[in-house]
């Protein structure tokens, strides 16, 4: 087992503890989100101190932070040359991450979602994706990525989720007026999804389009809400936001 370390303990951070933890890795955390911090050190057993008591007790360290406050947090701590590092800080270069962990030189970029926790989240990574396989497979796929492009492209989707999350909870809503029920539309709406998500062949390229394709024919109601969505620009608006994001994250 690991000495795994977080400086930043958040949404991000907690399902990863919690997971790692199960695995019977020796974690120490920040007490930075102190409602955070001591609910893992009771539930997990964790070690909660400062960032510098983090570096001091860890071999693995999770860089857990808001990109804005990054530096702030990072600089003058005391990294080693046999620190690795895992970056899950969306938009911190890897010349930034060399620069604010030196001597520290072993990194790995990724951005799990709070599903990790329950296993099936891939995890795009670049640099060392071994490290990851190593903490979190079989449970959690790695998606190994050529470039730091590449990896913030991967980013993009990500931030996607919760933009779909707002249409299916336009959706729920849409239903809950029409039969009353808030609470078995949005029931209804997710496990919809879920299920036919669950049940698709997965890691064929091309088939989303053919499940799609099975769906929408000729004169159905699946046809009518594609055709629609098409003609109302909602696909130029997921793409104009993916684009917007991959130029943020690649300056």
């Amino acid at each position: 087992m690991s000495r795994l370390g977080f400086i930043g303990t958040g949404h991000i951070a907690a399902p990863m503890v919690r997971f790692l933890a199960a695995r019977g890795h020796e974690i120490t955390v920040t007490r930075r989100n102190e409602g955070v911090s001591t609910a893992l050190a009771a539930e997990c057993g964790v070690a909660v101190t400062d960032a510098a008591g983090v570096l001091e007790q860890s071999d693995i360290v999770f860089l857990c932070l808001r990109p804005h406050v990054a530096a702030e947090v990072l600089q003058g701590l005391a990294f080693r040359s046999d620190h690795r590092i895992v970056s899950v800080m969306a938009g911190v270069t890897e010349a930034e991450l060399k620069s604010l962990c030196a001597p520290a030189a072993d990194f790995v970029q990724t951005i799990p979602l709070g599903f990790l926790e329950q296993g099936g989240c891939p995890l795009a990574a670049y640099g060392n994706a071994e490290l990851l396989s190593t903490l979190f497979e079989p449970e959690n796929p790695v998606v190994t990525t050529p470039s730091e492009a590449a990896l913030n492209a991967h980013f993009a989707i990500c931030a996607m989720v919760p933009g779909i999350l707002d249409l299916m909870e336009r959706a729920s809503s849409w239903l809950g007026a029409k039969t009353g029920n808030a609470a078995a539309s949005e029931f209804y709406t997710t496990q919809l999804t879920a299920g036919f998500l669950d049940a698709m062949e997965k890691g064929a390229a091309g088939g989303l389009a053919t499940e799609r394709d099975a769906l929408a024919t000729d004169g159905t109601l699946s046809l009518q809400m594609v055709d629609d969505l098409r003609s109302g620009g909602a696909q130029d608006a997921l793409c104009a936001a993916l684009s917007a994001i991959d130029e943020r994250l690649n300056g």
